[in-house]
């Protein structure tokens, strides 16, 4: 299914390989900066001021190459994730062309906009996602994680023991969530073609006055895919506040035994610009587990959309279909 889809990148190899590369370099930068920050705060209590100009000038430099990254990185995944969208939708475009009346006659027209429209636009955000947030975040958590122990390794247990515990419970939201996205994108094949019916019928409907039934059918349609996505979204709320407590609780634990070790040991062991690197690393690690919960949550609903038996109002339908996906009869290979 994947080596199927890739086909669709062509001309956009160059973007695909470059959005990453440019995130590598942004997250590099990014955990360079709280080093530098530290030494800047440590700094501080000095007489002199040139060092910390120099400092300063430092991470405005640092900052503006990582904010150069970012942008660049940006443009390239947009660039690559909307052209293998454009040519994705192009090649399933020609592929119904070419088909014959007895393959128009097996499909669901609103299987076939649904594919070439929803369907489509889940794979391209997932592809976009893939090459830049799905690496950077796994990125950002192992330097990030890195540079905590290189600091100091007792200090960095506090993040270590707070990662298993936030990766339970946003990892599960993320599984929970994941047998309701396959019931929505099943649900939208009546919607599609609730309104293709509608629209191609017209005249009759009206002939026959059946307004308020065809009315009283969309809304039924429009309610099951809006229920489930209003109970999908307060599933996905939880992430948020539990975050922060995460993140609030880190700060608690960082901050108070980071000034204990500070004050007894006179800043041999910690000192306050250390203590305040540990706290940005904290934010980049917590963040970045949050981040690939919800990389996973969006790739859960684009591989809905991706499968080859996405939406099944179709795909039985198709000669010598027996309820198991066959490569060389439908879905994505059928089209593509």
């Amino acid at each position: 299914m994947i080596k199927t889809l890739l086909k669709s990148v062509r001309q956009y190899k160059k973007d695909s390989l470059l959005a990453p590369l440019f995130v590598a370099l942004e997250v590099a930068i990014e955990c360079m900066l709280p080093l530098v920050m530290a030494e800047l705060i440590d700094r501080m209590s000095g007489e002199s001021f040139g060092p910390i100009i120099k400092l300063g000038i430092a991470l405005v430099i640092l900052a503006l190459f990582s904010l150069l990254f970012g942008v660049l990185s940006g443009r390239a995944a947009a660039t690559a994730s909307c052209g293998f969208a454009r040519n994705l939708r192009q090649d399933i475009f020609f592929r119904i062309q070419d088909f014959s009346f007895a393959d128009i006659d097996r499909f669901s027209t609103s299987s076939l906009v649904t594919r070439l429209t929803t369907d489509v636009t889940n794979v391209q955000n997932a592809y976009q996602m893939v090459i830049r947030i799905a690496i950077r975040t796994p990125l950002m958590l192992i330097f990030s994680v890195l540079m905590c122990m290189t600091i100091s390794v007792r200090m960095s247990l506090i993040f270590l023991a707070l990662i298993p515990i936030l990766a339970v419970v946003l990892f599960g939201i993320a599984i929970y969530t994941f047998p309701i996205f396959q019931r929505i994108f099943k649900k939208y094949d009546a919607l599609n073609n609730s309104v293709q019916e509608n629209v191609s019928a017209i005249r009759v409907v009206k002939s026959f006055v059946r307004e308020d039934y065809e009315k009283e059918k969309f809304n039924r349609a429009a309610a099951d895919v809006c229920d489930d996505f209003t109970r999908v979204e307060k599933i996905l709320a939880i992430n948020n506040p539990f975050m922060m407590l995460c993140i609030y609780t880190a700060f608690m634990l960082v901050s108070f035994f980071g000034a204990r070790m500070i004050i007894n040991t006179a800043g041999s062991s910690l000192t306050t610009g250390q203590l305040s690197s540990l706290i940005n690393y904290g934010v980049q690690i917590l963040a970045s587990m949050m981040m690939l919960s919800m990389v996973f949550v969006t790739l859960s609903m684009s591989s809905e959309s991706a499968k080859p038996d996405c939406g099944g109002a179709y795909l039985g339908k198709l000669p010598g279909f027996t309820g198991k996906w066959n490569p060389g009869s439908a879905g994505w290979k059928y089209f593509l």
